[in-house]
């Protein structure tokens, strides 16, 4: 009895490492390339072209494409939005009464860089589901992030330079062709043709190095001994706070109200998720741009903390 307790638990180990264990090879790696000078800065911002412009887009166009589709299934992106604009909320209401000072520092609360960082992780925890559990959940955030998100960020004045941006994106040109394959029917109609297998062998294809280019990417960027704990703490209690509240509040609402339509790992990963990267462009000075950087860095050096976590309980 005891030899067959030491070999599962053994198993359980083996199952852990094999999920988180590149993970944070591939960060390191990242890191390891930024130190050493292997790719310089316009190297590693050519990577990130190809994974964000070319891989990420092959996965979202697959994942939309795949997914099923019903009248109930818009109340998952429906309540992920509305949670969004609840994070939002929050942020301006907290920054407000704990003094928390800095234009973007609300911002901070909501949204979650699910392209850069939450399909990779769901590949890696799930390797034998489909990423269009995770597409689904991340539907809501992904169309809060391009409309509500940036066009507050950028002072709610230019509406039309928002759109543009978001029209010029080729992840929303995946999603929207995705949607426009699987929610019509089309992608199933092409299957007897077999045209439905060319489609997923070249996404397959595309999207393969989509996760160790991501990953390699953002271990570049990140600085542990860069990162100024002391002045991003605040920033770093509002972001977490803010996200395990309404983590759950959707774990809630997908119990008692949605009837469990949620995948619950996609749900948990999305909420560990660190804050858009984009954040920092849009700063006004330069100091307020680097402690967002720095608590950027912060809440993804966390956030791999959690995905171990959670790799735990999955496997």
């Amino acid at each position: 009895m005891t030899d067959k307790g030491d070999h599962a638990h053994m198993n359980t180990i083996v199952l852990l490492l094999q999920k988180v264990l590149p993970v944070f090879l591939v960060l390191l790696l990242g890191m390891l390339c930024r130190r050493k000078n292997l790719l310089t800065r316009e190297g590693i911002n050519a990577l990130k072209k190809v994974a964000v412009d070319i891989a990420l887009p092959a996965v979202m166009f697959s994942a939309f494409a795949t997914a099923e589709y019903s009248v109930q299934s818009i109340c998952v992106p429906l309540t992920i939005f509305s949670l969004c604009l609840v994070a939002l909320f929050l942020g301006f209401q907290l920054c407000r009464r704990l003094k928390i000072s800095g234009r973007l520092s609300p911002f901070l609360a909501a949204g979650f860089e699910a392209g850069m960082l939450g399909y990779a992780l769901f590949a890696i925890l799930y390797p034998d589901e489909s990423v269009s559990a995770f597409a689904i959940v991340d539907l809501g955030q992904v169309l809060f992030v391009f409309t509500v998100y940036k066009i507050l960020l950028a002072g709610g004045r230019d509406v039309k330079g928002a759109l543009r941006e978001a029209l010029a994106s080729p992840t929303v040109w995946a999603i929207l062709a995705g949607l426009l394959f699987g929610a019509t029917g089309l992608y199933r109609a092409l299957q007897p043709s077999g045209v439905s297998g060319i489609i997923d062998a070249a996404t397959d294809f595309v999207s393969a190095p989509t996760s160790a280019l991501i990953l390699l990417a953002i271990g570049y960027d990140l600085a542990p001994t860069q990162i100024k704990w002391n002045k991003i703490a605040s920033l770093m209690v509002l972001r977490i706070g803010v996200s395990a509240l309404l983590l759950g509040a959707v774990l809630l609402i997908d119990r008692f109200i949605l009837g469990g339509m949620m995948h619950l790992g996609a749900v948990l990963l999305m909420f560990i998720l660190p804050p858009p990267f984009v954040l920092p462009v849009f700063a006004d000075v330069e100091s307020e741009r680097a402690d967002i950087s720095s608590a950027l860095s912060a809440l993804t050096v966390v956030s791999i903390l959690f995905f171990a976590v959670l790799a735990l309980f999955a496997t």
